[in-house]
């Protein structure tokens, strides 16, 4: 009974209609039909899939809409989550959409992997990692290379 995909995860925003054109205009993502709630809030997916759920962060009855969610933690950033992950592709048109933007990013690469990753933050401060997968070692891609950082103990 393994774990397939993630269905979704939902963030309290601070300010709900920054954080839906931060989902919809940068990373393309559109509205997809929400069920009637008794608070605002907007479902954002790719293909028809909800993906990001977001809600508003400040809100009458939070405890009751909100179980997971501890006080204070939607006005203090992301508590312990450290970062969110999503597949991408066309990394050389992502940066440059990125760019076109004006939303800075932080690139890294693991050539062992073939794997390019771009790290942006949302709104309300929350790290997004977009990786694209085979991706050629040839292309100066700037940024961090996994390999040649310190390793951990």
């Amino acid at each position: 009974m393994p774990l397939t995909s993630i269905n979704h995860f939902l963030i309290r925003s601070n300010d709900l209609e920054k954080s839906r054109a931060f989902y919809q205009d940068v990373l393309g993502m559109a509205q997809v039909p929400r069920p009637d709630f008794p608070f605002p809030g907007y479902w954002l997916g790719v293909a028809g899939a909800a993906q990001v759920h977001l809600a508003p962060g400040a809100i009458e009855n939070a405890p009751l809409y909100f179980i997971g969610t501890p006080e204070g933690a939607a006005t203090d950033n992301s508590g312990v989550i450290d970062h969110v992950a999503f597949l991408a592709e066309d990394p050389l048109a992502f940066v440059e959409h990125l760019k076109g933007l004006g939303v800075s990013y932080r690139p890294r690469y693991l050539s062992d992997s073939r794997l390019f990753q771009l790290f942006v933050k949302d709104p309300d401060g929350i790290t997004v990692e977009l990786n694209f997968f085979n991706v050629d070692d040839s292309v100066d891609w700037g940024g961090e290379d996994y390999s040649a950082m310190p390793r951990a103990n």
